[in-house]
């Protein structure tokens, strides 16, 4: 398990990475993520007024992770593929001073990683929230994702070696 500390707005959190292809209890989830591969390139799309990302998001009523996962991949990217569970993010504020009770999310939450293989390109329209989409070297991404960091590069490493197996 892969532990690092990130610079969220003004507080410090504790990220863990949890590779176990187990879904973490439903109310934990806070949002889920994925990276999507085409002809061994990487999507990344340009989030209105955040920059380059991986596409990903919160989970609307009824819906499941991975139903998620394919639409936000849809909303934000216009892919559509096959996806596998690679494992979560567990966001740890315990250690966090200025933690909100009364915030929006948990002390300890879950971000749920998926891979996807894309197997359709759809015409890419601009009407959610992004702007455009691009395909880049996996070696690149940290010259477009400027929040890059080893926690991201783990994931990134297994959804490349779970393709391999």
């Amino acid at each position: 398990m892969t532990v690092s500390y990130v610079k969220w707005g003004e507080a410090t959190v504790k990220l863990s990475w949890e590779s176990n292809n187990v879904l973490p209890d439903y109310g934990l989830i806070t949002s889920v993520h994925g990276f999507c591969f085409y002809e061994d390139q990487l999507l990344l799309v340009d989030l209105n007024h955040r920059g380059w990302d991986f596409p990903g998001g919160h989970i609307e009523e009824n819906e499941t992770p991975e139903g998620c996962f394919q639409r936000e991949a849809m909303e934000e990217g216009y892919v559509s593929g096959h996806c596998q569970l690679l494992g979560h993010i567990v966001v740890d504020h315990t250690e966090n001073p200025i933690w909100d009770e009364n915030g929006k999310y948990p002390k300890i939450g879950c971000q749920v990683f998926y891979r996807m293989n894309i197997e359709k390109l759809h015409s890419f329209k601009a009407e959610h929230e992004s702007a455009q989409r691009i395909f880049i070297p996996l070696n690149e991404i940290a010259a477009y994702y400027t929040k890059w960091n080893a926690l991201y590069q783990e994931i990134l490493l297994e959804a490349v070696d779970l393709n391999r197996r």
